[in-house]
């Protein structure tokens, strides 16, 4: 059970006074549909010019992102990469590595991008760096444990967004009602909310993201 949580005139009125979707990134969509099936995974449009731009303001040296699927959300929080920055991404599927690097190719951004294959609790272990953004959209029974992961790795000022945090208004059903990830993103949420480290605000863009400031 779902519930709507933006009317579909308001999303198709909000893309219009949206900076266009990239023929690049609308043919990263169109692949991504086609061969995959699992197009709804894609941060899309909206996302996609919201990462981008947040990305762009904060102007990160180092970004690590948990989930690449076919790329779209990597080559749009690239973009704000300083010169010498690098975007670290992982990911379990690495039949999806060549589709991602053809477009962040076209893209220019390719050589500032670490692809990883596996788990994403066991390879985190091994990157030795500290991140200005993080972005989580991986399987969402082990948010909580990517948070805990990834926190001391966080510069202070430094961001985590957390996507699909409203999973398709499950959250606020009955907990009984809840499907087992909607149960594990309510407990991620509720983590956020009880955590004194930070500053946090959930978005309700999209299936939300939720914006974290380590103070």
């Amino acid at each position: 059970m779902s519930i709507t949580i933006l009317p579909e005139s308001i999303g198709t009125y909000a893309e219009q006074f949206t900076t266009p979707e990239t023929a690049m990134m609308t043919a990263l969509g169109r692949e991504t549909h086609m061969k995959t099936g699992r197009g709804e995974m894609l941060s899309g449009h909206m996302q996609g010019a919201f990462l981008s731009m947040f990305s762009q303001a904060m102007r990160p040296e180092r970004i690590l992102e948990i989930g690449t699927f076919t790329g779209y959300s990597a080559g749009c929080l690239a973009k704000g990469l300083t010169a010498n920055g690098i975007l670290h991404t992982i990911d379990i599927d690495e039949e999806l590595h060549d589709m991602a690097y053809k477009y962040w190719e076209h893209a220019g951004v390719a050589e500032k991008i670490r692809q990883y294959t596996g788990s994403a609790l066991d390879v985190l272990l091994t990157i030795d760096e500290t991140f200005d953004l993080v972005f989580i959209d991986a399987d969402k029974v082990n948010y909580e444990a990517y948070y805990d992961l990834v926190f001391d790795k966080l510069k202070p000022g430094g961001f985590i967004l957390a996507d699909n945090v409203l999973y398709d208004g499950e959250v606020v059903l009955p907990v009984e009602q809840q499907s087992k990830n909607a149960r594990a993103i309510h407990l991620f949420n509720e983590k956020v909310k009880a955590d004194p480290r930070v500053e946090h605000m959930l978005l309700p863009l999209r299936d939300g993201i939720m914006m974290v400031r380590k103070k």
